[in-house]
């Protein structure tokens, strides 16, 4: 330990009680402030705040604490650093501690300290409260801006509040907390540091697929090798995963960059006209043929030919694209010469290939033509990290592409999707997203609800941590009260008890903004 910071202690421990006090109490609070400090000196903050709390539960006699450093960046990622004592579902919090408290404590900056919060005036209405009979609480805002957060005690085995000093070692802990907190969050950050970006710095356009996920980064990994090796590649995976998207990501950064991109939809191509489609006819070699036809395969001479849904190719066009495959070259519809073309080939299929080799519905030797490097999108449901993600990237070119206002989805409505279960993938949470969007503005709201959401349907309740509670709750009566004023940001700020700067930072922090 410093010799700076054993002095901070010591002048800390020498103001907060005079020496005629019990010399026992003077220990224990020296010990508390030397386990505090060397605590700090972690780089992890959630083996930081779970044993920063059990300390502090010790000292204060607690039944129940709870402390969270939530990491702002941007509109982004918010990673949340949480623990609780035991007997608390972290999930549960909510439900157990009172979140009225805490919304108090963070809104004002302050302590709070109550004897009994069910005889509290303030907390009279808090359901919690009531609920809980919730008496002697500790709340104590952890300031550090970008980076806030709490600190939270309740309850003692006796039933008897809290001493002052115990609210002052809270207060002074919090304080140390909020020194280091802008340092801890970013070793904590850089230590997580998103797994797809050593490949993202390989693929031009990588940035089509949204997502910081491991399944994701597995992808873009193996398609940043694939994608120097002019051979074919096969991707699968469910419909609405991405797979076209890869698609184009590849051929983007292979060698044939510069060339033509040819997409043919298997599932729409007619029998009848399938090969002439493909391959091209001459004038007169079938009865809509009334001038020379160029196919698909001529059209991406130099480039990349993608065959989307492959599995559902006719068995007879199948025999065509393996003898192509095999030599290049091709037969245009009437033609008695062969043709050539130099492409590379791409195929995509939202079933099992192998099992439509086995079931005889796909040639055997066309899948091993084929799947030479077969890369496997994953499920939303294998990437639920990503969902926040994509979520908000829709939401912003819904706005964009409608003409909306600005809109933010809210956490109890991020918390909803990420819940909920997306057979459709990314295509069916776009798809969501968007008429989320519309339903929100048809009911005169900029923060996109569980009921824009999924109109109709039962949701799961999210379980939110305190500060993301806070935030919804803040939302909603900011934009209350400067919708009841018509922006009038003076007037607004002066029903709320507020301050016009604190206002504007809120409105801010909260992403409001007038419709």
């Amino acid at each position: 330990m410093s010799m700076r910071r054993a002095g901070h202690w010591k002048e800390v421990a020498i103001t907060l009680r005079p020496m005629t006090e019990d010399v026992a109490e003077l220990r224990m609070e020296r010990d508390f402030l030397r386990r505090v400090l060397d605590l700090l000196q972690h780089d992890e903050p959630t083996t930081l705040l779970e044993e920063a709390l059990q300390i502090v539960v010790h000292i204060s006699g607690a039944r129940h604490g709870y402390i969270e450093l939530l990491a702002q960046q941007g509109k982004g990622w918010s990673p949340r650093f949480t623990a609780t004592t035991e007997g608390i579902d972290p999930k549960l919090v909510r439900d157990a501690l009172s979140s009225t408290i805490i919304q108090t404590a963070l809104a004002d900056g302050r302590t709070v300290h109550t004897r009994a919060a069910y005889e509290d005036l303030r907390f009279l209405d808090a359901p919690s409260v009531r609920a809980g009979h919730i008496d002697a609480v500790i709340c104590v805002p952890i300031n550090s801006k970008p980076n806030d957060g709490v600190l939270y005690l309740q309850g003692t085995p006796a039933g008897k509040p809290f001493s002052p000093r115990v609210v002052e070692l809270c207060e002074l802990f919090a304080r140390q907390l909020s020194a280091i907190a802008p340092t801890l969050v970013r070793r904590a950050l850089q230590s997580a540091v998103d797994p797809t970006l050593p490949w993202r710095d390989k693929l031009v356009g990588s940035d089509a697929l949204i997502g910081c996920s491991e399944g994701l980064a597995a992808v873009l990994k193996t398609s940043a090798s694939a994608a120097s090796f002019d051979v074919p590649v096969l991707l699968s995976g469910p419909t609405g995963s991405g797979k076209s998207a890869l698609a184009k990501i590849i051929a983007r950064n292979g060698g044939r960059a510069g060339g033509p991109f040819i997409e043919i939809n298997c599932a729409n191509l007619q029998t009848n006209l399938a090969e002439s489609e493909l391959f091209g006819a001459l004038p007169g070699s079938h009865s809509t043929a009334t001038r020379r036809i160029v196919g698909k395969v001529e059209s991406a001479h130099h480039g990349t030919l993608f065959f989307d849904e492959v599995s559902e190719l006719d068995p007879a066009i199948q025999a065509k694209l393996l003898q192509f495959l095999q030599d290049k070259t091709f037969y245009p519809l009437g033609s008695p010469r062969p043709h050539v073309a130099d492409v590379r080939v791409i195929a995509a299929s939202n079933s099992s290939l192998s099992e439509r080799v086995r079931q005889g519905t796909f040639r055997e030797d066309l899948y091993y033509r084929l799947c030479v490097v077969e890369i496997a999108m994953p499920t939303l449901e294998e990437r639920r990290r990503d969902i926040s993600l994509l979520a908000e990237q829709f939401l912003r070119g819904a706005v964009s592409r409608f003409g909306l206002p600005a809109m933010m989805l809210s956490q109890l409505g991020v918390r909803a999707l990420e819940q909920a279960d997306w057979p459709g993938n990314v295509r069916q949470l776009k798809n969501t997203v968007e008429a989320a969007a519309v339903r929100a503005l048809a009911d005169n709201t900029q923060a996109i609800q569980p009921i824009h959401l999924f109109p109709g349907q039962r949701v799961p309740e999210a379980s939110l941590t305190f500060h993301a509670l806070m935030r919804e709750h803040q939302s909603h009566i900011l934009e209350g009260a400067l919708k009841r004023h018509l922006w009038n940001v003076n007037e607004a700020a002066a029903e709320l008890g507020l301050g016009r700067s604190s206002l504007y930072q809120l409105i801010k922090s909260l992403g409001l903004a007038k419709a």
